[in-house]
């Protein structure tokens, strides 16, 4: 990425941060401020992106048309294709060329993703297994050499048959790994558009082989001779790289994590595929009288005011087709408005249910949520997928808008979860039992309900709020991963779902942990740094320093003004800030900047009463604080032995003081006592004497900040009588001393306080509560008898975590 000033590269934050820290230093003492503002790290605001996170009145963002014609072989397995692409420049620059990706290009062994990664597996999964020694890799993963034998089989990646301008002459074009620049004969000035072709072709990747976002699952039992296929096909044409106010060309190498920022268009698109195929796309079918059956037909319309779903394919249909195939070939199309980017699925194998959604009423358009799975799918799919796809409308609209198209889909394939607009791909699926039937366990049932939420809620996030997700991947998946977890709880709370902050504590102490606002390819561990952190971030913004009124007030805002735009950090943290009415500057520094973790620590509990100068209180409570202390051990013991005191012996020696002790008050205390009184102003001597007749408990709580993430103080005082009480306090309690705090607390003389704690409820993510508790608490443990193998519950939790953070799992890195 090319650094400018707006830009949120790694590199550029650090030098940003270093320039800012360099002009803005404590050079007496070691004071830190941690409330800094914001504003020499975020870009400048300007005409484009304006100080309140909004668009700003000359905002722009440039505009791709698409009309695609593409036939699928299903025999060899490739897609060959005819693209007429409409470019219409609405920024303030003049273009000399443009600028298209080409991802299949990453499949290739030459490409910059192949010769990069380092061995341990597919993706950088994790360290290769280590001989005794240490010195040397011991073994190579099955999956890794499933990964070079498929690629040395296959030639992989576009075949760019030609590129042609409107007139079908060739124009001048340069590939650069998973790009191509296309060199325009007359420059393309403001407020201009150019037509140009592309023909191209590919050989579609088996998913499973290559671990890619898309690709084909091969189904070798089918009755079918050679079995079938389902084609997941995505990232599967080229497609125009944004052009940016604040990047220009967004044209960074894609590796495979990183994933794409797209222009808004309008796609034409026809899909030449086997004729006993169903087809799932983006966008609405234009002929279905060519491409179902009346009874198709009849039953989709059906689903539009359906209370359950509809099958417009039933299973028994889709079994019959997966018998035989068919030599004929039929052409679906499809037309999408206003969406940034188009994909689609096909194969024989699909049963497809469909039910009808009104959202916020009748005059709002109907949406038609659907399903498209094969039989493996069982039971599961029938129950949840659609359902699904409905619940995550539901929630997402409240925190956003209404979903604006047409359809959303959702449809079983090889790939883990994947979306795109209108439609997502999803993975889970029923268990093939001994004797030929098929259930799923719960952490299966949570696997599709969870993808499924997370993949449509996508479609919002950044389908539509259109974030960047090559540079920022925590700008959809963290906002997604928050969002998903709402909806799963307000789908069942009794199956753990989301992110909890509790869920972050060991990435936030750990060493692999980079701030949030690394970019994605940098990221060591991307589920946690892009997913999990984020998310537990706004959850606790939410639910602990703003309160939820605020909080989604500010969240619907910053969707509302991004919708169908392309906001950046700034311009969400920015809006937060505007439409809360609160400074968070001190959160996103902290949270998104920094690997700075929260431990906040109860360090000591004072009592303290008033001392009331009056001798006659003062010196009967320090009369009985010295008999409250345990008796010395030699006195203890001396009486014990029956030894007799001296004075006791000799009584004579014994006078005044040895018949009154040293807390007897004489007149000399009482008189300076008065005098005391008599000095006092008329309003001190009133405070003064209202304090000493309430006589309340005064306690002086120290704390330390361990962790260097400054956060609110959440506390739970309970009382000698057995209750409880909460108390907040602010973060900005730790503005002018950010590594250790105290904090007085007054209660009524009948309150006694027995213990405190901090952050009971684990809102904050702590990552040591046990130096939370004052008094100090019994650490819980456990003692195992023996070590055995993974038992089935761990198993399952580590299936729901991974489910949880839904990394696209591939690209990730051993987390």
């Amino acid at each position: 990425m090319k650094l400018k000033i707006v830009t949120f590269s790694l590199v550029l934050i650090g030098l940003l941060s270093s320039i800012s820290q360099a002009a803005i230093q404590q050079t007496k003492g070691d004071f830190e401020d941690k409330f800094r503002q914001l504003d020499e790290v975020l870009p400048t605001p300007n005409v484009y992106r304006n100080a309140a996170g909004e668009p700003g009145h000359q905002y722009w963002q440039q505009k791709v048309d698409y009309q695609i014609k593409a036939k699928l072989d299903e025999k060899k397995r490739r897609l060959e294709a005819t693209s007429r692409i409409t470019y219409q420049n609405n920024s303030p620059d003049t273009l000399k060329y443009l600028w298209v990706q080409l991802d299949q290009n990453k499949f290739r062994n030459d490409s910059m993703s192949a010769l990069t990664t380092t061995f341990g597996g597919i993706g950088n999964r994790g360290p290769a297994t280590k001989g005794a020694a240490g010195d040397k890799p011991a073994q190579i993963s099955i999956a890794a050499l499933r990964k070079q034998q498929f690629e040395d089989d296959n030639e992989l990646g576009y075949q760019i048959v030609k590129v042609t301008d409107g007139d079908d002459k060739p124009l001048q074009h340069t590939i650069v790994g998973t790009l191509m620049r296309v060199d325009l004969r007359t420059p393309l000035k403001p407020g201009k558009q150019i037509a140009f072709n592309v023909d191209f072709g590919f050989n579609i990747v088996e998913e499973d082989a290559v671990s890619a976002r898309s690709g084909y699952e091969h189904f070798p039992d089918d009755p079918r001779e050679g079995g079938n296929d389902i084609f997941l096909l995505a990232q599967w044409f080229p497609r125009l790289a944004a052009y940016t106010d604040y990047e220009a060309w967004t044209n960074k190498e894609f590796i495979g994590r990183g994933e794409f920022t797209l222009e808004f268009g309008d796609y034409d698109v026809e899909l030449t595929v086997p004729a006993d195929h169903i087809v799932s796309a983006t966008g609405s079918l234009q002929n279905p009288k060519e491409v179902l059956t009346s009874s198709q037909r009849k039953r989709l319309k059906q689903a539009e005011t359906a209370d359950r779903i509809v099958f417009v394919v039933t299973e028994e249909e889709a079994k019959e087709k997966e018998k035989s195939a068919t030599s004929k070939m039929k052409t679906w199309k499809f037309k999408a408005q206003n969406v940034r980017d188009f994909a689609w699925a096909s194969s024989r194998k699909f049963i497809w249910d469909a039910r009808g959604y009104q959202q916020g009423g009748d005059e709002q358009p109907l949406v038609m949520a659907m399903s498209f799975y094969p039989k493996e799918g069982g039971d599961l799919w029938k129950k949840y997928s659609t359902e699904s796809i409905i619940h995550t409308m539901q929630v997402y609209s409240r925190f956003s808008f209404d979903y604006p198209y047409p359809v959303a889909q959702s449809v079983n394939g090889p790939v883990g979860g994947m979306e795109y607009p209108m439609i997502t791909f999803n993975g889970p699926r029923t268990t093939l039992q001994d004797d030929g039937s098929r259930t799923y366990s719960q952490a299966e049932k949570r696997f599709l309900i969870g993808v499924v939420i997370h993949e449509v809620g996508h479609i919002y996030f950044p389908m539509i709020v259109n974030s960047d997700e090559r540079q920022w991947t925590w700008m959809d998946e963290g906002l997604n991963s928050f969002l998903d977890g709402v909806a799963g709880r307000e789908w069942d709370p009794s199956i753990p779902w989301g992110v909890e902050p509790r869920d972050i504590v060991d990435y936030m102490k750990s060493s692999t942990q980079v701030p949030i606002m690394t970019q994605s390819d940098s990221v060591l561990r991307l589920g946690p740094n892009a997913y999990t952190k984020p998310a537990a971030a706004l959850n606790i913004l939410r639910e602990t320093i703003l309160g939820r009124d605020l909080f989604d007030f500010a969240f619907k805002e910053y969707a509302l003004r991004w919708k169908y735009k392309r906001p950046t950090p700034s311009d969400f943290f920015r809006t937060m800030e505007e439409a809360s009415g609160v400074d968070l500057d001190w959160f996103w520094r902290g949270w998104f900047y920094t690997t700075d973790h929260v431990d906040i620590s109860l360090d000591s509990v004072y009592q303290l009463r008033i001392d009331t100068r009056d001798p006659d209180i003062d010196f009967d409570r320090e009369r009985q604080y010295e008999a409250d202390k345990p008796m010395s051990l030699t006195d203890k013991r001396n009486r014990e032995e029956g030894r007799t005191l001296w004075v006791d012996r000799f009584p004579d020696l014994k006078d005044f003081y040895d018949e009154n002790d040293r807390f007897t008050v004489t007149n000399k205390e009482r008189n300076e006592y008065q005098k005391f009184l008599h000095n006092l102003e008329d309003w001190e001597r009133t405070a003064f004497e209202r304090a000493v007749k309430e006589d309340k408990n005064y306690y002086v709580l120290e704390f330390s900040n361990k962790g260097g993430l400054v956060m609110p103080i959440i506390l739970q005082l309970t009382f000698e009588d057995g209750s409880t009480e909460m108390m907040r306090i602010p973060a900005e309690i730790w503005r002018r001393t950010p590594k250790a705090v105290n904090k007085l607390i007054v209660t009524d003389k009948d309150r006694v306080l027995t213990s405190v704690a901090v952050d009971p409820h684990w809102e904050t993510a702590d990552v040591d509560v046990e130096n939370n508790y004052y008094p100090r608490r019994f650490i819980p443990s456990r003692i195992e008898a023996y070590k055995s193998e993974k038992s089935d519950s761990k198993v399952r939790r580590d299936i729901m975590h991974d489910i949880n953070t839904k990394v696209k799992t591939e690209f990730d890195d051993n987390d």
